[in-house]
């Protein structure tokens, strides 16, 4: 499997379309992804705005669970890496990141109405 470095700031606005969900190895069981750690794997659906209108969905996996995530909010994603993938005639691209956090975003001074 290759892996591909992504360099986050070239990606415009990242920002949660569904908070954190653990990732489930046997639906039969409810049995979570574990890495090589013992940490449960999260997967977070992610929209990326690069150029006016244009909006993707990815879905970025993480280990340990990622706090204070809500759908809605700007994220920063670090340490994000592609990783292309094939398995017989399907392939594709999946993505990782060493953390997912909620970006701060200060409160806009003067912004009342009244």
């Amino acid at each position: 499997m290759q892996s591909i470095p992504v360099d986050t700031a070239r990606l415009g606005v990242l920002r949660c379309a569904i908070a954190p969900e653990a990732k489930i190895v046997n639906p039969e069981t409810k049995e979570v992804r574990k890495d090589r750690d013992g940490n449960t794997i999260y997967t977070v659906a992610v929209t990326v705005r690069q150029d006016g209108r244009r909006i993707s969905v990815i879905e970025i996996t993480v280990a340990g669970e990622p706090k204070g995530i809500e759908e809605g909010q700007i994220l920063k994603v670090s340490g994000l890496t592609a990783f292309l993938w094939q398995m017989g005639e399907r392939h594709g691209v999946s993505f990782r990141a060493d953390s997912i956090s909620p970006t701060i975003v200060p409160p806009v001074k003067g912004g009342g109405t009244g």
